[in-house]
């Protein structure tokens, strides 16, 4: 299958790209490559260095899907340039939607956020909820979730509502909770965690890639938004695993945001997805990945810290 992904060479598009290059799809990757790119040659692999806003010149011809990555991430990042934010988030997948209609596009899978709900106090927060975004970024997304599903009688559209990823990928994110405190007790032996009590839902990037992959292989299935998360625990809690691996001392600190998040994604599972990875393989992998040297502490990994770099 000829398959177009944007947002390509980033954290979770990296490692989904190069799944649907060795399962021998077709793929054209388009990317700013703010953050670099480590995708290896492929025989079937086209990468456009290009921003998603200027998509004029990319030809989707054959393209029978349409795996929607690149946004600007997390409430950090929008907020040093709202602007760019809503262009990337919301306009840009709008414009795409457009020409995914007059190309033939069969399925258009977006990577929206679990963070669209806002806060909820319900043990169990499911896709019927209503959506209060309080942040920007949350805002982006949620609007861009209702005009992408404004053309569901046209092409196949499905919002992925992601908890916050852990694990590897050679486009490596340390601002991310697992991933960071992992970090944190490998180089200073010593685990920062403010507050500590908030509940956050997790999902392995493996995992992700499997939904999206899960997906791909079935079009017959309503359009509609998934939540995507699996173990919903506390920050305290992440960094008590991290500690049964590395020995390291915890410190709580004040937080001035208390905000806790759940997911239930009991309608992904209904549609057959089940879970195979857990946060204790991410800090397994950080921390092989880190005595093995492929894995080191820079700037590019921390978004809002490379994003200020380039002047974004």
């Amino acid at each position: 299958m000829r398959i177009l992904i944007t947002g390509g060479c980033g954290y979770v598009g990296t490692v989904l790209t190069q799944t649907l290059l060795n399962d021998g799809h077709e793929i054209i990757v388009v990317d700013t490559q703010w953050f670099g790119n480590y995708l290896p040659d492929h025989p079937k692999l086209s990468i456009l260095k290009q921003d998603v806003r200027d998509m004029d010149h990319i030809h989707l011809e054959g393209v029978k899907c349409i795996l929607h990555m690149a946004n600007i991430a997390n409430d950090p990042c929008v907020e040093l340039n709202p602007t760019l934010s809503w262009e990337v988030n919301v306009l840009a997948a709008q414009q795409l939607a457009e020409m995914a209609i007059r190309a033939g596009v069969q399925q258009f899978i977006n990577a929206s956020s679990g963070s669209v709900y806002g806060i909820k106090e319900e043990e169990h927060v499911t896709e019927d909820l209503t959506l209060v975004p309080i942040s920007v970024y949350n805002k982006t997304k949620m609007v861009a979730e209702r005009v992408l599903l404004s053309y569901q009688d046209q092409m196949q559209v499905i919002n992925i509502r992601p908890a916050t990823v852990c694990g590897y990928s050679p486009r490596m994110r340390l601002d991310v909770s697992v991933n960071l405190l992992t970090m944190l007790a490998l180089k200073n032996g010593k685990i920062t965690v403010f507050g500590g009590q908030q509940t956050r839902p997790n999902i392995h990037i493996q995992d992700l890639i499997r939904v999206y992959l899960h997906f791909l292989k079935k079009p017959e299935l309503s359009s509609g938004c998934y939540n995507a998360g699996f173990e919903n625990i506390s920050i305290l809690d992440i960094a008590k695993q991290v500690q049964e691996k590395v020995p390291s001392e915890i410190v709580i600190s004040e937080s001035n945001d208390p905000r806790s998040y759940r997911q239930n994604s009991d309608k992904l599972k209904a549609t057959g997805f089940e879970q195979k990875y857990f946060i204790k393989d991410a800090i397994d992998e950080v921390i092989e990945k880190y005595h093995s040297g492929e894995l080191k502490d820079e700037a590019q990994c921390y978004n809002v810290k490379w994003m200020k770099h380039l002047n974004l």
